[in-house]
């Protein structure tokens, strides 16, 4: 029982570790502290680095935004050669035919001639009802969110590195008071068989030794497997190998100084709020575009191109070469005006749907506040609780081993059975475990205090101090 509570403190979730990792300890290396795991997550976590590439993107998308009040230049040129022959009728918008120029001059004959043409088109839109501008606004709203959501993802990432520093030393504080036991098991079975072996204690009370004994054994491999996990769990956040990890004695023997509990929570300094209301601005700022891209379209163009053919209109075709060059010129400017009159039902769909996003991203917006609020609180009661806890169990270890030893000593003078000492033992490295892990338990409720105001450092500091 004793041994599940204790895999299950290694695992809980956002917990922070800090300990030594046995058979890894041998190795050179720099051993590795708090801060140090904290910075180098910060630095080098891959989580990070999405998050970053995501903001370098969206800060392009304003780029790409902007270039749309450039004006746009294309440039073509073409040679081919075909028949000329032409007819009077029009012919729908389409993309099947080639477009054909000239007289018609009443033949029908397969004779080629050559044709080239070469020009260059520039366009550009004087003014667009604000259109070309609500799409920037747009993505500098995508940026905005981006850049919260890296500072999150940053938070999230330190917390739970902090976190996972912890776990390691409170699962290596289960390991040295499992060790204990099996260690104080074996002290009482050599006592225990030198008495029976002299015919002064019955060998039962060998036999049940034996049993508690290897019971220990497996709380301690149980504790060992938890010690493997949790630095598993810490290893992920480094860039390189960990050789040992440096328990910080003031993490195992002191609890913080200052924790600002009794300060209430300012919502809107955690990322993740930041980001709930960046995402609402940016909702709003695409419904502004959607609105503004129902609008007349203003182009001022200017095209200037020549032509070359090999036909005549009195119907004679050039020979050699003529018409591969492009010897007549012409140029051509004006403004070009067009609405997209049917797309108003298209728009008003877009918009609605929008508008129902941006609805939805307000309540997020709301119900992101109310859970930080609710986890600040809890977060506080659990402070509380640990401080407490922390201040009780020096004096619940120290009864423990009182009555251990009171049980051990009227054991051997055959006042009480070994049962008694089995309960005794039991208790002592529960009360050893409890000791060991009050005070970490103050320190990651104070993590997680910091965690949602948003801000690592007063944990770190008061860690460092």
């Amino acid at each position: 029982m004793n041994l599940l509570r204790i895999s299950c403190f290694a695992s809980l979730g956002m917990l922070v570790s800090v300990a030594s990792s046995g058979a890894r300890a041998q190795e050179a290396a720099t051993p590795l502290t708090l801060a140090a795991v904290v910075d180098d997550a910060a630095k080098n976590y891959p989580a990070i680095h999405i998050s970053q590439e995501e903001l370098n993107a969206s800060v392009a998308r304003i780029h790409l935004a902007r270039t749309a009040y450039l004006p746009r230049l294309d440039a073509t040129a073409q040679f081919n050669r075909g028949t000329r022959n032409n007819v009077f009728g029009s012919l729908l918008p389409q993309s099947i035919l080639p477009p054909m120029s000239g007289p018609v001059i009443g033949t029908n004959n397969g004779g080629s001639v050559w044709g080239s043409a070469a020009g260059v088109l520039i366009n550009w839109q004087p003014f667009d009802f604000g259109t070309r501008s609500a799409n920037v606004h747009a993505a500098e709203a995508a940026r905005d969110r981006a850049a919260a959501a890296n500072l999150r993802t940053q938070l999230e990432v330190e917390t739970a590195s902090a976190d996972a520093y912890l776990s390691v030393l409170a699962s290596t504080q289960a390991v040295k008071a499992a060790q204990t036991a099996v260690e104080n098991w074996e002290t009482l079975r050599q006592s225990i068989h030198a008495l029976a072996s002299a015919e002064l204690r019955p060998g039962a009370d060998e036999s049940r030794v034996n049993a508690e004994k290897a019971a220990a054994a497996n709380q301690l491999a149980l504790a060992q497997q938890a010690v493997e996990m949790s630095v598993a769990t810490l290893h992920k956040f480094q860039s390189a190998p960990v050789a040992s990890v440096t328990p910080q004695a003031k993490l195992l023997s002191s609890v913080p100084t200052s924790t600002g509990a009794e300060n209430p929570l300012a919502v809107s300094e955690n990322p993740l709020m930041a980001e709930r209301k960046a995402a609402t601005a940016e909702n709003a700022a695409q419904l502004h575009a959607i609105e503004r891209s129902w609008a007349p379209q203003f182009n001022l163009e200017g095209a200037a191109y020549g032509r070359g053919t090999g036909a005549e209109t009195d119907g004679r075709r050039l020979t050699g070469t003529n018409g591969l060059a492009p010897n007549v010129g012409n140029y051509v400017a004006g403004i070009n005006i067009a609405f997209p009159v049917m797309d108003f039902a298209s728009m008003h769909a877009k918009a609605a749907a929008q508008s129902a996003t941006l609805r939805a991203a307000r309540a997020n917006e709301d119900l992101t506040a109310r859970n930080l609020q609710e986890q600040f609180a809890q977060a506080q009661a659990e402070l509380r609780a640990s401080e407490t806890i922390a201040q009780n169990t020096p004096t619940q270890l120290e009864a423990a081993q009182t009555a251990l030893n009171q049980a051990t000593a009227r054991y051997k003078a055959g006042l009480v059975p070994v049962d008694d000492v089995a309960q005794a033992q039991r208790l002592q490295v529960q009360a050893e475990i409890d000791n060991a892990i009050a005070r970490l338990n103050v320190w990651r409720a104070f993590l997680k205090l910091q965690y949602l105001r948003g801000d690592l450092q007063p944990f770190l500091q008061e860690a460092n101090r």
